[in-house]
């Protein structure tokens, strides 16, 4: 006989407890995935936020400093600023005594009216110079060729009397034997005598003519020759001339310095800016170049960042910057960056460090970065050079 099967056992239900914690387990890994989810996208997203900036707390607002000097020295009348004084370019600041500055002014005028009527004389005497010196030239040269004509006529009268005196010598020594044999009379050898000794005298007379005749050649030539130095006369007075001109555009130099230094007499604000930093004070007496104040304009002020040598890799000019200052509870503005400095700044520290000394140690550097900021943002002009500022530079 086949065995009867068992009887099929009916299923137990699940007990209500059990199926609580089954559901409350599969909420809890649910929920720990979520959160594990959330937490790694919060880090990716912070991540990917930070990692495209770079932020310094070691930066402050820079602006120029403009030195006002004493151009001249003197006794300071009047200081017409006062300490943090608005000033517009152009403002009277100091005043120093102008009294011995007119006093020189007058002498340089006095000293160019002198000079320019000197030069004026001068250039006068030049033609009236060359003048003189070419007519005196002239009539040199005249006289000379006068006195050479006379030289060559007493030398022609000189021939034509040696040839006379010749002819009548020979005239009376022949007459002589005839004398002697009475076929001439005592008359006629007498004439013929007198003749000859005339002819001689005549010869004579032509041979003083003419060294006479040299002589005043010799003195013609002797004038040229002092009138040529007429040339070098000219020369002389056109020198002068030229001497006077420089000492008058000296004069006139010398006033227009003169002017210079009574105008500096007055100091004038250079730039707009604020008064900063006035060691001035009426009655003092000051030297040219003696600092006085300074003015410090606040329309063109920037931001000096000192970022580590690390930071620099992404960092280059014409990226977006937030700059939070301090003073003002972390007020934000905004720029972008305008250059990166050339060297650390220990490079331009008094005492630059040495590393080749033996005793190097590894410091990060910091490199100075210039930020400008954007136009419009300061019209109250609260920023001052100095505060600190924390910029982060958005590299992305």
């Amino acid at each position: 006989m086949a065995e009867n099967p068992p009887p099929a056992r009916e299923p137990v239900p699940p007990r209500p407890g059990l199926r609580a914690r089954l559901t409350r387990t599969r909420r809890a890994r649910g929920i720990l995935a979520a959160a594990a989810l959330a937490f790694v996208l919060a880090g990716a997203l912070a991540w990917w936020h930070f990692a495209g900036r770079e932020s310094t707390d070691d930066a402050q607002i820079d602006a120029h400093v403009n030195p006002v000097a004493a151009r001249v020295g003197g006794t300071v009348l009047s200081v017409l600023v006062k300490d943090n004084q608005q000033v517009e370019k152009g403002t009277l600041l100091v005043r120093i005594d102008p009294r011995d500055y007119e006093v020189a002014l007058a002498r340089a005028q006095a000293d160019l009216a002198e000079n320019e009527a000197t030069a004026r004389a001068a250039r006068t005497t030049v033609p009236l110079t060359s003048t003189t010196a070419n007519s005196q030239e002239t009539a040199a040269d005249s006289d000379l060729a006068g006195a050479e004509a006379r030289l060559s006529a007493a030398q022609a009268q000189l021939r034509e009397a040696q040839a006379r005196e010749r002819q009548t010598a020979q005239d009376a020594e022949r007459f002589r034997p005839l004398l002697a044999k009475d076929e001439i009379s005592k008359q006629q050898f007498d004439a013929a005598a007198t003749a000859a000794d005339t002819a001689r005298a005549g010869r004579e007379a032509a041979e003083a003519a003419v060294r006479s005749a040299e002589k005043a050649i010799a003195a013609a030539r002797a004038r040229l020759a002092q009138a040529r130095t007429g040339r070098e006369q000219v020369d002389i007075v056109s020198a002068r001339a030229a001497s006077a001109a420089a000492k008058a555009d000296m004069a006139r130099a010398a006033l227009e310095q003169a002017k210079l230094n009574l105008a500096y007499t007055e100091v004038r604000a250079s730039v707009s800016g604020i008064v900063s930093r006035r060691t001035v004070e009426a009655g003092q007496v000051v030297q040219p170049g003696q600092p006085l104040l300074a003015l410090v304009p606040l329309d063109d002020v920037w931001v000096t960042a000192n970022f580590k040598e690390s930071q620099l890799r992404r960092i280059r000019p014409g990226q977006r910057v937030e700059i939070e200052v301090d003073a003002y509870g972390g007020r934000t503005y905004h720029g972008r960056v305008d250059s990166i400095a050339a060297a650390t700044g220990s490079r331009f520290s008094l005492l630059p460090p040495e590393n080749a000394s033996g005793n190097y140690v590894k410091v990060v550097q910091r490199i100075p970065v210039k930020i400008v900021l954007d136009q419009g943002q300061d019209q109250e002009r609260v920023l001052r050079p100095g505060m600190s500022v924390a910029p982060t530079v958005f590299t992305r």
